[in-house]
């Protein structure tokens, strides 16, 4: 009888099968579940943003003293401010040198004295690498000779002249200086064909100074200063000396300081009845001057850095970029647009961070060195290229003419 061998194919084939199932099986949970060896693929975001690493180690100190009261506040609280936005920037994108930093404001009232004394601390028991500010030309001018002797980088935010004529050789400054303001100014009042002017300046090294340059440009530009008069810091009117200046009948005037003087005197014209063009210097770069001088600010021209008309300036000029961010990161932190001043303290901090990177250590003679190589900054004043015979660093080209119309600012050329 022929045996059959259907039992034993159908068992066969029954266990192929549970073996495919199993299989199959397997195959589909290593499906869901990736492996080491089987990366997971991106997320709608794209990858995760590689975090920056945390600045560690003792603070890299820098001082800072800016007139935060007294006289030269509109010029220093900006000033502070920046600093202050600056170091939280830096820190949360790692530091510098790998190490956080700190500034260290001080508060020098706007006083030479007091100035002397914040330096001292600073220098003697801070420890800085380097000082930034002051913010008025008379107060650095009492510290210039203070920190070349301990041989302490400073970097000022004021614009007088003498800070960097002569040369001291841990001594920088950011603004455009007096006589390149003067230059400008006499540029500009040539080009409208004004033959003669009368000068009003504080009594203070600012003023002193921008009068002297003014009278140098004004000589070599053929423009004659038929009158020159002065007003104290702390004078609120100067009737006395415009009544001068009017009866001298010059073709404008040209006025130096920083506010609220210079807001005084434009009021002061304005109720003479001048009706001269009237040219500020570049301190008064600031909604400060246009808020005391009032409907009176209307019509003064005068030569500025481009940060009070960054909305203004052709986007192809080589400082829309960065004067549009820190203009960005200004107002969203405080609320209002940054000025000329706050612009200072930028580029005196950044003029200092750099020199660190590019020294690679905390040693303030080769940070002294790597500042005064400094080629092709782009600040907001303006371009800067230090060297061992400029520690300025810009040319007039740093400045833009602006017009007050209607309480706003105005690029005027």
């Amino acid at each position: 009888m022929r045996r059959s061998i259907r039992p034993e194919g159908a068992r066969v084939a029954l266990v192929g099968a549970v073996l495919a199932l199993l299989v199959l099986s397997l195959v589909a949970g290593c499906a869901k579940k990736p492996t080491e060896e089987t990366p997971v693929p991106p997320g709608p975001k794209g990858p995760a943003k590689t975090e920056t690493k945390a600045p560690s180690g003792e603070a890299i100190k820098i001082g800072a003293i800016f007139s935060v009261t007294g006289r030269g506040a509109p010029l220093g609280e900006p000033e502070k401010q920046t600093a202050e936005m600056l170091q939280e920037q830096i820190n949360a994108k790692g530091g510098v040198l790998g190490r956080p930093i700190e500034i260290i404001i001080k508060d020098n009232k706007t006083e030479p004295q007091e100035t002397v004394i914040a330096a001292k601390d600073l220098i003697e028991n801070e420890q800085v690498v380097a000082i930034v500010g002051t913010s008025d030309t008379p107060t650095t001018m009492a510290i210039k000779d203070m920190c070349q002797k301990a041989s302490v980088p400073l970097v000022s935010c004021a614009a007088g002249r003498t800070i960097t004529d002569p040369i001291a050789s841990f001594v920088f400054a950011v603004p455009q200086t007096n006589a390149l303001t003067a230059d400008k100014i006499c540029q500009k009042l040539t080009e409208k064909g004004i033959k003669s002017i009368a000068i009003l300046s504080v009594d203070n090294a600012f003023g002193t100074d921008g009068a002297a340059n003014t009278e140098t440009a004004a000589k070599a530009a053929g423009i004659q200063v038929v009158d020159k008069q002065t007003y104290g810091p702390d004078d609120t009117d100067m009737t006395a000396q415009l009544t001068k200046i009017k009866a001298a009948s010059p073709g404008a005037i040209v006025i130096w300081g920083t506010n609220p003087g210079p807001a005084s005197a434009t009021k002061n014209a304005r109720t003479l009845q001048i009706t001269v063009p009237i040219i500020q210097s570049h301190g008064v770069a600031n909604a400060k001057f246009i808020e005391l001088a009032g409907e009176a600010a209307n019509g003064v021209e005068l030569p500025a850095g481009r940060p009070i008309v960054v909305d203004q300036i052709p986007n192809d000029d080589p400082q829309k970029e960065i004067l549009t961010r820190f203009a960005k990161d200004f107002e969203a932190k405080y609320g209002s647009k940054p000025d000329t001043f706050a612009g200072h303290a930028y580029d005196a901090i950044h003029l200092v961070i750099k020199g660190l990177e590019a020294a690679g250590e905390v040693d303030q003679a080769k940070l002294r060195d790597a500042i005064e190589a400094t080629q092709g900054f782009v600040g907001t004043a303006g371009i800067f290229n230090y060297s061992a015979r400029d520690h300025n660093g810009l040319t007039v080209d740093a400045f833009v003419w602006v017009k007050i119309e209607d309480g706003k600012w105005k690029l005027a050329e």
